[in-house]
């Protein structure tokens, strides 16, 4: 009998997994997450009750197709960093890689995640993928102050909240279209910097000027060549 529950459950496992993969292909071929269930279950070769019978709902299906393309727990767990600053912006940058390396597929994400409707709403992830990626900022943020780089009387919640509104604000300027992909990662970077500056000790300015220097540079690199662009298109 429980060789017949595994069979069940790994069978179902797979149904899963082909959803996903059917799911993420249409939202890539089309640009929408606005995904027709007929067209999702034929193309993941299902039944039409499938999808909802797993997932629950269309947004559901959406939203695990944003968290199984993530892979950012293991790769985080494998970064090797010189002092905890230096992890908070080898994070920052592992995280925002995944958007910079298929800009169109995230882009359809989070507009479609950032237009949510329902009490029942989490935004961009589930309530565990949330409870799971606060856990590692916070752990970030919290052993910089334990090293002794970051103020340990300003509260680690108040440092995150303001991360988040930061990163909150530039993804949706890169999710509207109004900020390029090319200059995604270093506005963020660069407002995280400046955040944990407010809050950085003696020892931790130097370390975040070298990742605010970095994020500047890369920021006007940016601006100059849209600039030489914009020139070359009035000639």
């Amino acid at each position: 009998m429980d060789e017949a529950i595994s069979k069940r459950e790994q069978a179902k496992a797979e149904r899963r997994l082909r959803i996903v993969k059917a799911a993420r292909d249409l939202i890539r071929e089309t640009g929408d997450t606005d995904l027709s269930m007929r067209a999702l279950s034929q193309r993941a070769d299902v039944s039409l009750s499938t999808p909802y019978n797993l997932f629950g709902s269309k947004r559901a299906v959406v939203l695990a197709v944003f968290e199984d393309e993530r892979d950012f727990t293991e790769r985080f767990q494998r970064l090797e960093t010189a002092n905890s600053i230096d992890r908070i912006f080898a994070a920052h940058d592992l995280a925002f890689g995944y958007y910079t390396s298929d800009p169109d597929f995230y882009r359809t994400i989070w507009r479609a995640l950032l237009n949510t409707r329902g009490q029942e709403e989490t935004g961009l992830a589930s309530p565990e993928r949330l409870k799971q990626m606060r856990a590692i900022w916070y752990g970030l943020v919290n052993s910089a102050g334990e090293e002794g780089y970051l103020d340990k009387d300003i509260p680690v919640d108040m440092l995150l909240q303001s991360m988040a509104h930061l990163s909150g604000g530039v993804l949706l300027s890169w999710a509207m279209g109004s900020l390029p992909t090319e200059a995604l990662t270093s506005s963020v970077g660069m407002g995280y910097a400046l955040c944990l500056r407010g809050a950085a000790t003696e020892t931790g300015r130097p370390l975040l000027d070298v990742h605010l220097d970095q994020y500047c540079r890369e920021q006007d690199s940016f601006r100059s060549r849209v600039s030489v662009s914009r020139i070359s298109e009035t000639m």
